[in-house]
């Protein structure tokens, strides 16, 4: 959605331009402006994506079909975050006049949303008739069209699993001093890590000597590398 709403509004697709809805008088918290300028086409960005997107699941009937077009309502997310912005006309700016347009918030304001989604997903399982869902645990609330679904748990990528493609994260190299993905505390699991100390041998002090080369010495460096330990299953050692 927000990709096909941004070639439109650039003039990158033959197919839609700006939002030709944006037309006219209208009014603000601020007052009276003009609509003008380029206004993001969202409007067609959704129906885009949506036709993409389920063309697919509408030709089948099951349960993960049925899933994923629950889960179509989101390409809404993108048009909950569009904002106003305006120029102003008149002597030295005096704002006699405004002239504004619909604008796209940055993705990450998006991507936020659609996380916090995600983490409150509600696992569901498909009613008898096959027509919708109920939920898996009876103790959740039936979900709403804003939430998001699922039927089965993602797979666990801390632990080798050779069906879900995951190598796990046993003898991963990870950065004690990160807080990121890239950290111990994450990368691991909590199984925490192990420290060895090696020596690397690196080009250091290197020199252009004309014409036309450059000329490196051998350094040695002594550096503590940290990885994942495995985890203390015997099943794991059966998988590797």
């Amino acid at each position: 959605v927000y990709a096909i709403t941004r070639a439109c509004s650039q003039g990158d697709l033959k197919a839609c331009s700006c939002d030709p809805l944006k037309r006219g008088r209208s009014k603000d918290e601020r007052g009276e402006f003009d609509w003008g300028g380029c206004s993001d086409n969202i409007n067609y960005g959704i129906r885009f994506a949506k036709a993409f997107v389920d063309a697919k699941e509408k030709k089948v009937k099951d349960a993960r079909a049925l899933m994923n077009l629950h889960t179509s309502f989101f390409p809404q997310a993108v048009k909950r975050f569009l904002k106003l912005e305006c120029k102003c006309h008149g002597v030295s700016g005096s704002c006699t006049l405004r002239t504004c347009w619909l604008a796209m918030s940055d993705f990450r304001k998006t991507g936020d949303y659609l996380r916090k989604k995600y983490n409150g997903a509600i696992q569901v399982t498909m009613n008898q008739d096959g027509t919708g869902f109920t939920v898996a645990n009876k103790n959740f609330r039936k979900p709403t069209k804003t939430d998001l679904v699922y039927f089965e748990n993602s797979p666990d990528y801390c632990v080798m699993d050779k069906s879900a493609g995951s190598l796990g994260t046993a003898g991963r190299v990870c950065n004690k001093m990160s807080r990121g993905t890239d950290g111990c505390e994450v990368m691991c699991c909590g199984r925490g890590y192990d420290t060895t100390r090696v020596t690397r041998v690196t080009k250091c002090e290197c020199k252009f000597h004309w014409c036309c080369a450059v000329r490196c010495k051998e350094c040695e460096d002594t550096v503590d590398v940290h990885t994942c330990k495995a985890p203390k299953r015997a099943e794991w050692l059966d998988q590797t």
